[in-house]
């Protein structure tokens, strides 16, 4: 049997203040037991589990691996509005006249995101 991925894990400066984010950008929820200061932040939401893990270490370069996301009930655009208000950064538009492309974001401590086109933005698949 293969094994399944349990949970993405983010190291970070602010476990607790990293997950407050993320839960927020994915409509999730914190884990009953974390609170500020905690070392790990659980944050549960459809479809994905992400672990945040406080180390020494700052981020240095860019991202070997990132997160993809795709609005579920508003277009990209508005989804990439949504996100810098709760405190994204641009890092890169790539959208383009035709609508395609995507927007790459970063968090409040840099790990940078993508946002896509929502599915009905994206038509039938056919």
């Amino acid at each position: 049997m293969a094994s399944l991925v349990r949970h993405l894990t983010f190291d970070c400066s602010d476990a607790y203040r990293l997950g407050q984010f993320w839960a927020a950008v994915l409509d999730g929820s914190l884990g009953d037991d974390d609170f500020p200061g905690d070392p790990e932040a659980l944050v549960t939401a459809p479809g994905s589990t992400l672990l945040f893990v406080t180390v020494p270490d700052a981020k240095t370069a860019k991202n070997r691996l990132h997160v993809d996301l795709q609005p579920r009930d508003r277009s990209r655009d508005e989804e990439v509005e949504r996100v810098l208000a709760l405190g994204a950064t641009l890092v890169g538009d790539h959208r383009k006249p035709d609508g395609t492309g995507w927007v790459t974001l970063a968090d409040p401590e840099g790990n940078e995101f993508c946002v896509e086109r929502s599915a009905a933005e994206r038509g039938p698949v056919g």
